[in-house]
C-alpha cells in the first residue's frame, strides 16, 4: 500500500462516487516501492463491491480523464495475465472536468508515477485547459476543493440530456421517455444520478443483440431505470464509507505523528476536526494547523 498514492486518489475532485472507489482501491493496491500496481479484475471488482462490467466502464472513465493507464501483460505461457495500472501520480482532475479520451492524457501529458521517470509533456501547451485536469505543481499534494455556485433549479433540456444518453437504436416514443423522467424527477430524483443509471444500461447492453434492449419508453414506463439508480446510490453510499476510511486512517496518522502527516491538507484537516477523530492539540503535535 502506498499512503501517497492514497492522499493523492482522496484528492482527486469531479468524480462520480462509483469511479472515484475504484481510484481510492487502485491506489491501495499501489506498491510504492516497486510502483506497480496490478491487481486482478477479479479482485479489484470484489474489493470495490461491483461487477467487472461496472468495474471495467469506471475504469474507462479515469483512463479518459488520464488518471490512470491499463498495460497488458502476458501470463508467460502465451496467454493473458491480469493488467497492470500506472497511476498518474502527478495528475489532478478538477470539479469541472470532463473525460477527454487519449491513453497519454488530455493534452498529451504523459505523466509519472510515484518511483519517478522521464515526464514527457508538448512544449509550449498549457497544462491547465478545458479538461480541468491539471499537472501538480509539487509533490505536497494540499489541493484545495473549489466550491460550486449552488444550483438553481433544473436546467432547460435535462431530460433531453438523460435521454441522449440511451442506446440511439433503441429510442421509442421520445415524447413519452420525456414526460417520464420528468415526472421522475419531481419525485425527488437526481438527475445526474437518472443519468448515470442510463449511462449503465447502455454500457451493459453495449454487448447484446438489437432484440435484447429495451425500447426506450418501455425501460421508462417499466421502471427498469430502478434497478440501476439504486447501483448508483449504492456506489455512493460505498464511496463515502471508503473514504471514512482514508479520514480515520489520516487520524491515525496524526495520532502516531506519522512523517506522512506533512501530506495532509487543510481540507483534511477540517475534515477530521469535523468528524472529532482529533483534537486540535493532536493537530499541532503533529506539526500541522488547525
Amino acid at each position: 500500500m502506498s499512503g501517497m498514492a492514497l492522499i493523492w486518489a482522496a484528492n482527486v475532485k469531479g468524480l462520480k462516487p462509483a469511479a472515484k472507489i475504484v481510484l481510492i482501491q487502485l491506489a491501495d493496491f499501489h506498491n510504492k516501492e516497486t510502483g506497480q500496481c496490478n491487481p486482478s479484475a477479479q479482485r479489484l471488482a470484489d474489493e470495490c463491491e461491483m461487477g467487472r462490467a461496472t468495474l471495467f466502464r469506471h475504469m474507462t472513465t479515469l483512463e479518459e480523464c488520464g488518471l490512470v493507464t491499463r498495460h497488458a501483460r502476458g501470463d508467460g505461457e502465451g496467454g493473458r495475465g491480469s493488467n497492470q495500472y500506472e497511476l498518474h501520480l502527478d495528475i489532478t482532475l478538477g470539479p469541472s472536468a470532463r473525460p477527454n479520451g487519449g491513453g497519454s492524457g488530455p493534452n498529451g501529458v504523459l505523466s509519472q508515477n510515484e518511483t519517478g521517470g522521464n515526464v514527457s509533456k508538448k512544449r509550449d501547451k498549457s497544462l491547465r485547459g478545458e479538461t480541468g485536469v491539471v499537472s501538480l505543481r509539487d509533490r505536497n499534494l494540499t489541493i484545495e476543493p473549489v466550491k460550486e455556485p449552488p444550483s438553481r433549479g433544473r436546467k432547460a433540456g435535462e431530460a433531453e440530456k438523460i435521454l441522449s444518453a440511451y442506446p440511439p437504436d433503441r429510442l421509442r416514443g421520445e415524447a413519452a421517455c420525456i414526460v417520464q423522467i420528468e415526472e421522475a424527477v419531481k419525485k425527488g430524483v437526481a438527475p445526474e444520478d437518472l443519468l448515470q443509471a442510463v449511462r449503465a444500461y447502455a454500457t451493459e447492453s453495449e454487448g447484446f443483440t438489437r432484440s435484447k434492449v429495451c425500447f426506450s419508453d418501455n425501460w421508462f414506463s417499466s421502471g427498469r431505470w430502478l434497478k440501476y439508480l439504486q447501483e448508483v446510490e449504492e456506489a455512493r453510499a460505498a464511496g463515502k464509507a471508503k473514504e471514512a476510511e482514508l479520514l480515520k486512517g489520516l487520524a491515525d496518522w496524526v495520532t502516531d505523528k506519522h512523517p506522512l502527516c506533512r501530506h495532509i491538507t487543510p481540507g483534511q484537516v477540517a475534515a477530521l476536526l469535523a468528524a472529532k477523530l482529533v483534537s486540535p492539540a493532536e493537530i499541532e503535535a503533529a506539526g500541522l494547523r488547525a
